[in-house]
């Protein structure tokens, strides 16, 4: 079995420079987020999403964007878990999107804030059902007795809310505002070409180059 001090890979698909990138951010994430997608890469839409608690210690977990704009990153989950928690207590956040077969990472940095209620509810009742049902049958980040919890809940629930179940009041949507990103694109010699945006007070971005 080979070490894992061994495994190496020699980055050689793309470049990333000042000339061909986009001056605003946003219009660059876009493009390799389009880029990611119509090149088939397993779920391009996947972002890390790390968060800090009250003790300090940080967090990441695995959650999909599902809108972008100038305002920001959306994505949904429970109020109730450790990451919404954690937002309530410190709404600073970070985001990283990683697009391996691209050779690509995205990192994302800004104040998180919940969306209006009426986004969230226009989201939630485009789900699937089966996916409406579970966020009223997961109790998110709680301890379970068992998996048979989760099945029995969403039981319940189906019976109570048939075809159509409600957002709950613990569900919706967050949205993180970009003060900072970050956009890395692998090359040969770990030579990696990193560009970063920075928000200015004035509502400009500053890129410049940083050392891989």
């Amino acid at each position: 079995m080979k070490s894992i001090a061994d495994l190496r890979k020699s980055y050689e698909r793309a470049e990333l420079n000042e000339d061909a990138s986009q001056a605003d951010p946003l219009q660059q994430f876009d493009q390799w987020l389009k880029e990611a997608i119509s090149s088939e890469v397993p779920e391009p839409n996947a972002m890390t999403l790390a968060t800090v608690g009250s003790d300090l210690r940080p967090s990441t977990r695995v959650v999909l964007i599902k809108d972008y704009d100038a305002r920001g990153i959306v994505w949904y989950t429970n109020y109730a878990s450790r990451k919404g928690l954690e937002l309530a207590g410190n709404p600073f956040a970070a985001l990283q999107f990683h697009w391996v077969e691209l050779e690509r990472v995205v990192r994302i940095e800004g104040l998180v804030e919940r969306i209006s209620d009426e986004e969230s509810d226009a989201y939630f009742h485009s789900r699937p059902l089966d996916s409406r049902i579970g966020a009223w049958a997961s109790p998110q980040s709680e301890v379970i007795s068992g998996r048979g919890v989760l099945v029995a809940n969403a039981a319940k629930y189906a019976a109570q809310f048939m075809l159509q179940p409600p957002r709950p009041p613990h569900w919706g949507g967050y949205r993180l505002k970009p003060d900072n990103w970050q956009f890395w694109q692998g090359r040969k010699s770990r030579l990696h070409d990193r560009l970063r945006y920075t928000l200015q007070s004035e509502g400009d971005w500053l890129r410049d180059r940083l050392a891989p």
